[in-house]
Formats: structure tokens, C-alpha cells, sequence
């Protein structure tokens, strides 16, 4: 196996539960956007924001509640939205900061991310959220601050994580030859591209989900098992 320097990490179910998103963050968000956007409207990047979701949806003109019942669906929806990420980003922000929340990570993961950073390997995240909520997630979590571990992180606006060019685009920015990055997900279309852009992959499948008898990418239980 080529060397591996560095290292692309998908959250929801590879770093961190996906209950704790799905049961935390997006009740927490789709409770507070109402008022969030009512009492913070008026600020520039909230207006880009709603600007864009607007945009998004083909309206040319539309009342602020509009925008908000329109933001409520997407949510419902699991919408991958840019713009509806962003806005959940700056509502997670107050959640965090106010200690409501810590963001769940795997057992072994904390220990993991150091040990990779101390061998030397760099460390990058590529979520659909949006980077502002990823650094918020690694900041507050319950294993401490661990944004200083990585480089770069990388959300939607670089592209669909199931598309092959968006992983060209990431091994580009970060300024590695794709055989030598690794990429981890709990989803294997994901994998399926990545791995279609020349990256190595690691397909997670925590408990209780199990290891099928001839899984199309390597695949762990923990990041314990992942050796690079």
C-alpha cells in the first residue's frame, strides 16, 4: 500500500453518532430558526444566507416567514443545502457557547486523531455540514477541543460527497497525490467515489451494524482497526 500523509474524515457515523445529530443538533436548530432568523435577519451574513436559500428555491421575491417555513421544510427534508447549513451552523454556534450540548464522539476517536497528527499524518474533515459547524463539532466536544488537529475541512460548497470530482478537488486543495489520502465513511457511495479519484478508503461500520463477507473497501468497526 503506498503511503498514506493524510487523512479525510466523513462525522455522522464515522467520527460521531449519527443520533447526536439526527436527536440534538437538528431538533435543536428546526426549534430556534424561527426566532433566530426574526431577532438576527438584520445582520449581513444572515441576509446573504437567506438570500441564497431564496435563490436556491427559484424565489424571486418572498416575506421573511416565507423564507422560514421554506428553511423548517428543508430541514424536514434533510435537505443538502449550502445555505440552510450555514444558517443551522450560526444556531448550533449559540448552543454550544451557552453549554446546552457537547458533540458525541466514538470512543477511540479522540485517541486516534492524535496519535495519526503525532505520526505526522495530516487531518482533514468533509462533511455535508457546513465548515463553520464542523469546527464548532470538533471544538465542543466531549473529549475536549480537537480542532487543532486538523488542516482544513471541507463541506458541500466543494462539492456532493458522492461525486468523484469533488474528491479531485479536495486532494487538489490540500496539495496531495490522491494514492497517498485516505478517506473514511460510513457510506459507501461516498467511498465509491473517492476511491473512483484515486483515494485509498476505510468504509466504517460501527455496531451494531456489521462487516459484510466481501465488502467492496476496507472496512472497520473502529478507527482502532485502521492502520495507515
Amino acid at each position: 500500500m503506498t503511503a498514506i500523509r493524510a487523512i479525510v474524515t466523513d462525522i455522522e457515523g464515522t467520527t460521531s453518532s449519527i443520533s447526536f445529530v439526527k436527536d440534538v443538533l437538528f431538533p435543536y436548530a428546526r426549534k430556534r430558526l424561527p426566532a433566530y432568523v426574526e431577532t438576527h435577519g438584520d445582520r449581513p451574513e444572515v441576509q446573504h444566507w437567506l438570500h441564497e436559500a431564496a435563490k436556491e428555491a427559484g424565489i424571486i421575491e418572498a416575506s421573511r416567514q416565507e423564507i422560514i417555513e421554506l428553511l423548517l421544510r428543508w430541514i424536514d427534508e434533510d435537505r443538502k443545502s449550502t445555505a440552510l447549513k450555514a444558517l443551522q451552523g450560526m444556531i448550533w454556534q449559540e448552543g454550544y457557547e451557552a453549554g446546552e450540548y457537547r458533540s458525541h464522539m466514538y470512543p477511540e476517536v479522540a485517541a486516534c486523531l492524535h496519535a495519526w497528527r503525532g505520526a505526522g499524518l495530516h487531518l482533514y474533515v468533509y462533511s455535508s455540514g457546513s465548515v463553520q459547524a464542523q469546527k464548532l463539532l470538533f471544538r465542543h466536544t466531549e473529549s475536549g477541543d480537537l480542532t487543532p488537529l486538523f488542516a482544513g475541512y471541507f463541506d458541500t460548497e466543494t462539492g456532493p460527497k458522492r461525486e468523484q470530482v469533488s474528491y479531485q478537488r479536495i486532494v487538489e486543495a490540500i496539495g496531495e497525490r490522491p494514492e497517498h489520502v485516505l478517506f473514511l465513511s460510513d457510506v459507501e457511495q461516498e467511498l465509491d467515489a473517492a476511491r473512483a479519484a484515486g483515494l485509498h478508503t476505510g468504509w466504517l461500520l460501527r455496531p451494531p451494524l456489521e462487516i459484510p463477507p466481501q465488502p467492496r473497501h476496507p472496512a472497520y468497526t473502529s478507527f482502532d482497526a485502521i492502520q495507515p
